[in-house]
């Protein structure tokens, strides 16, 4: 083909020729044009090979080696043509809980996988738009649109793409079925070269991620100032459990039956100086990010024994409180250790801690340190709840190897469910497999009468919720 701005040509090769054998043609292409031609021209031909391996025709197999550079320079090109009577889109697309399916396939599947995804973005959009597969499932795109598309346009197309990769896929004979998430940017609403596009659409990608699978969301100056509370957050949180800023609240658990308390969870809250309390849905990513988690994961449980003990002292019929481990903690070898030094410490027996585990933790979590930590605790008297049930596919036989012994069924199974027949039904079917489990079961996010009375009537065992009190401080518990 001949490349653009010179007198030269370049070898097109086959679709499925080796990446190596491309990279080594293209170095001779240029090393062989170097002594023919003046540095200007050889500078010419090196923007026009790339031009030729970035923009490429949809129908093509996109380019594996493509870089974060080269959707930059592909932004700013876009930029530079349409001299504001064209919008340059910058979008990410990264399938969601991509981890687990590279554990549960293996990597030619993975491989296949990646290929059909790109296969199916590059049918969505136009041609002479650029595609790139960055790394691992992450996709760029750099898109050239009319000056009318607004926010609402951008919306549909990136629906467009999640449902498009969102039909079930067929790599190697196997079916996998995805989600994607979705950030992106617009030059009509950003000021700045195609990096800051490019930089503003990441952003855009981790907020989707933040709220769930399957997120979309597109980069603005509200998100810029959320991002940069979070920031300044990031910073603080690493000095407020050293402050005691960071404390547990306990919110109580009932029996459905009588009424009587059955336990406390105990829920970390910030109480910042300035901004007041703040949830840890806002901190907790900030704590992780730093690695911080273990050390939280010792201030609550060293909280949640005390006000146990509290409880012991005040004459109330508390029989256990459950504190929540974080992945990392799981993975700690030292971690039995430091429970049994605690429960060692205040006196209590190791029936009267529970130990919340996310149904996400045991349904992906193939690591031996995690199976060993919980399978001993356990062992020596721990109870341990599955929190979230029904958000993590958790099979039951991870439930049976874990040492599960009480689920905690998330509030998508609970809400409305006074209203909805076939949510009752669902509803009624996980009761059933619990108790032919020999499990006991706990319905959390319960937050109306209505709710909390059809729990009971279908036999759930224990009810957690602001229907029943909110999250408070320990010394608020004497009182409740």
């Amino acid at each position: 083909m001949r490349m653009p701005g010179t007198g030269s040509y370049l070898l097109k090769l086959r679709d499925n020729a080796a990446p190596i054998v491309t990279v080594a043609l293209c170095a001779l292409a240029i090393a062989l044009h170097s002594t023919l031609i003046d540095r200007a021209a050889s500078a010419a031909l090196v923007a026009g090979m790339a031009l030729y391996f970035i923009r490429r025709d949809k129908s093509r197999a996109p380019t594996r080696q493509a870089t974060r550079e080269g959707l930059v320079r592909a932004l700013d090109r876009i930029n530079r043509r349409g001299k504001g009577q064209r919008v340059a889109a910058a979008v990410l697309l990264e399938i969601d809980q991509f981890r687990r399916i590279e554990e549960d396939f293996d990597h030619a599947a993975v491989a296949a996988l990646i290929a059909l995804v790109e296969e199916r973005i590059c049918g969505i959009v136009r041609h002479g738009d650029v595609v790139m597969h960055l790394e691992g499932a992450l996709f760029g795109l750099a898109l050239d649109t009319v000056r009318r598309t607004d926010l609402g346009a951008m919306i549909q197309l990136c629906t467009r793409l999640q449902q498009a990769v969102a039909s079930p896929l067929a790599p190697e004979g196997g079916q996998i079925a995805i989600t994607a998430s979705v950030g992106f940017s617009l030059s009509s609403r950003i000021d700045g070269d195609g990096a800051t596009l490019l930089q503003a659409a990441t952003a855009a990608l981790s907020e989707a991620q933040r709220s769930g699978p399957a997120g979309v969301r597109s980069f603005s100056d509200a998100m810029r100032q959320r991002i940069a509370s979070r920031s300044t957050l990031a910073e603080e949180v690493s000095f407020a459990i050293d402050r005691g800023e960071i404390v547990a609240h306990f919110q109580p658990q009932i029996s459905a039956r009588s009424g009587a308390i059955t336990g406390f969870e105990a829920l970390a809250r910030w109480h910042h100086p300035r901004r007041g309390l703040i949830p840890p849905a806002e901190f907790i990513p900030a704590l992780t990010q730093s690695g911080q988690m273990c050390k939280l994961g010792q201030t609550m449980l060293a909280q949640a024994l005390s006000a146990l003990k509290e409880w012991d002292r005040a004459g109330l019929v508390v029989p256990h409180v459950a504190v929540n481990f974080s992945s990392a903690e799981l993975r700690d070898p030292r971690l039995v250790d430091r429970v049994m030094f605690e429960l060692d410490r205040h006196e209590l027996m190791t029936e009267r801690l529970v130990i919340e585990v996310l149904e996400t933790v045991v349904a992906e979590r193939t690591d031996d340190a995690v199976i060993r930590n919980l399978a001993q605790l356990s062992r020596l008297g721990c109870s341990l709840d599955l929190d979230d049930f029904g958000t993590g596919h958790a099979s039951i036989t991870n439930i049976r190897r874990f040492s599960i012994t009480r689920i905690k069924i998330d509030r998508s199974f609970v809400s409305r469910i006074d209203q909805d027949s076939e949510q009752q039904k669902m509803l009624s079917a996980i009761l059933t497999m619990a108790e032919r489990l020999g499990l006991e079961t706990l319905a959390e996010g319960v937050e109306t009468e209505a709710e909390r009375i059809m729990l009971a009537k279908l036999g759930c065992g224990h009810l957690q919720g602001y229907a029943i009190a909110r999250p408070m401080a320990a010394a608020e518990t004497i009182d409740w």
